[in-house]
């Protein structure tokens, strides 16, 4: 019995330690890989507290979406609905196409190719952007084409590579070099850890981090992980598991940006990681750099494709899963083969947007859970998701041109470093809690 009992938590933590490893493969793809480094050169003597930042928006608020929805026992469209129906059934749809075909997911083509073939083979035409995005798209397809086995697919064999592959690099270019004092340039001079928070944003973990904690949660449920405690327990580990994994390699690529000789006569966050690779292991360098480019991407793109069409299967029934990602494939294999200015034109007013009520429904999620024996938040998520909301909107339409409303927003602090939104959403929400504490007061009054 005890021999049986012993069995089973030790599958139950191998199951947890593949799933934070998938997770975390999930999590890290083209932008994850190319912005710390960037970050390391630029921030200069200012590092930490940039790197901070940047924690914060691509670890800290991702781990604590899965948190969320693991707390809420929840999906992302579940909890939005919280702030009404339109919410909930907006927010969830542009939140997964951000994250998938709209932006995410043509990025891991469009990245590998310009970051990895180009540089290793010269290859630069459309027509070898479109053959590699042709193959890269299909093997993506075909990994995600049995949901099911994705922990065992990413979690057990291209993670444990992908992760090999950095540590070699990390360890190997922060040996070999001496950290080098540079001045910190705009607009890691002035608020190093704001910078680096926005920085952080353009991962887009933290709305990724609501969509995949569906599928931790069901990976976990497929591999006998009993519901209620131990499925929570499962799924939070998983997902600090996976943020401290990810925080370590962030760290790391960006103390190559920090020593690097050279490196501010280099042009993006891969041509540093590309030069670190050959300068510290020679040829075999570059081919290194393109393994940990693809394998990331790949990574990241299978999840998306099994998150984004899961979502679009379970509101519209009618069409099955394996339609939506193949649609969803085709789609990304189009974009990416145009390539990432393209994709980045597309997505960028939708990325501003979506932020503000993300992290907000996040925040709210927490809260929720800590409140639960004392009030039932519904003034509370109603008025600071729809604050953050118009207010984004306003941010998003002045960033586009439309200047006349900038003194709507432009009075609050640290607007100008897109954060503005804050405070006017903590008031909101502060505002809705009282409500709610004193609605739930109310009520047994109301009864008698």
């Amino acid at each position: 019995m005890s021999t049986s009992a012993a069995s089973r938590g030790t599958s139950r933590t191998m199951i947890t330690i593949a799933t934070a490893l998938m997770l975390f493969s999930m999590f890290f793809g083209a932008g994850n890989l190319i912005f710390p480094p960037q970050l390391g050169l630029k921030a200069g003597d200012n590092f930490w507290p940039a790197i901070l930042g940047f924690l914060g928006a691509g670890v800290v608020l991702p781990v604590l979406a899965i948190v969320a929805i693991a707390l809420s026992g929840t999906s992302v469209r579940d909890l939005a609905r919280r702030s009404g129906w339109l919410f909930g059934l907006i927010f969830p749809i542009l939140a997964y196409l951000s994250i998938g075909a709209f932006y995410a997911l043509p990025r891991t083509g469009a990245v590998s190719f310009e970051t990895a073939v180009t540089p290793l083979t010269g290859l630069d035409s459309l027509g070898a952007s479109a053959i590699f995005n042709l193959i890269f798209f299909g093997v993506s397809l075909a990994l995600a084409w049995f949901p099911n086995a994705i922990v065992s697919t990413l979690g057990k064999v291209l993670t444990p590579m992908l992760v090999i592959l950095l540590i070699v690099l990390i360890t190997i270019a922060v040996a070999s070099y001496d950290t080098i004092s540079r001045a910190p340039v705009e607009p890691y001079d002035q608020l190093p850890a704001a910078a680096g928070l926005l920085e952080g944003y353009l991962t887009m973990d933290a709305i990724a981090g609501l969509a995949f904690g569906i599928v931790v949660i069901s990976s976990l449920r497929g591999h006998g992980v009993r519901e209620g405690k131990p499925l929570l327990k499962a799924t939070v580990t998983s997902g600090v598991i996976a943020g401290v994994l990810l925080a370590a390699i962030y760290v790391g690529l960006g103390i190559i940006g920090r020593v690097l000789p050279g490196a501010e006569n280099l042009e993006s966050g891969a041509a540093i990681l590309a030069e670190a690779s050959n300068a510290t292991m020679g040829q075999a360098g570059q081919f290194v750099f393109s393994a940990i480019v693809v394998l990331a991407c790949l990574t990241t793109s299978v999840g998306l494709i099994s998150a984004t069409s899961e979502f679009f299967a379970s509101i519209m029934p009618g069409i099955k899963y394996h339609v939506w990602a193949v649609a969803f494939t085709v789609l990304s294999t189009v974009l990416a083969t145009m390539g990432l200015d393209t994709v980045l034109a597309i997505a960028a007013p939708v990325i501003g947007f979506i932020y503000p009520p993300a992290i907000t429904l996040i925040a709210l999620a927490l809260i929720d859970s800590a409140l639960r024996n004392k009030a039932h938040l519904n003034w509370t998520f109603r008025l600071a998701i729809w604050v953050a909301v118009i207010w984004s909107a306003l941010t998003t339409l002045v960033d586009l041109g439309i200047s006349a409303l900038a003194p709507i927003v432009s009075w609050a602090p640290l607007q100008a470093q897109s954060l503005g939104w804050v405070l006017p959403v903590l008031v909101a929400a502060v505002i809705g809690v009282i409500l709610d504490i004193r609605s739930g007061a109310q009520t047994p009054a109301t009864a008698e």
